[in-house]
């Protein structure tokens, strides 16, 4: 089934007849806000780069669910870390996933939760 998110509605393109089911987005939205944290961080992204980048710049690097946005997976990573988040900045990779590179506050160390995950 191909179902294509176009301006408010969804158009369910199935079989030869084109008979679109209308939704709301705020259903959708609503569907995700509901979204347990441990299912919002999928793993950790773990390149030269993203290693580096824990020890210079107090970032860690996670590989998330495509729908979450950043209130949500800032919400997630300080749930599950027990820690605080001063910045969130998301791309979506060639790959098709969304990586989300987490900033955390002075006072949180990036190492310590390399550490618990075994990246470094």
């Amino acid at each position: 089934m191909l179902v294509v998110l176009l301006d408010w509605k969804i158009y369910n393109l199935t079989g030869t007849g084109q008979n679109p089911c209308y939704t709301n987005l705020a259903v959708l939205k609503e569907e995700v806000k509901k979204m347990d944290p441990f299912k919002i961080l999928k793993f950790s992204h773990m390149t030269e780069k993203s290693v580096g980048l824990i020890d210079r710049e107090n970032k860690i690097v996670f590989i998330v669910d495509r729908k979450a946005n950043k209130k949500q997976i800032k919400e997630a990573f300080e749930k599950t870390f027990e820690v605080k988040v001063e910045k969130v900045n998301t791309e979506i990779t060639f790959h098709g996933e969304k990586k989300a590179i987490i900033k955390l506050r002075p006072e949180f160390k990036a190492r310590d939760i390399a550490v618990k995950l075994g990246m470094v």
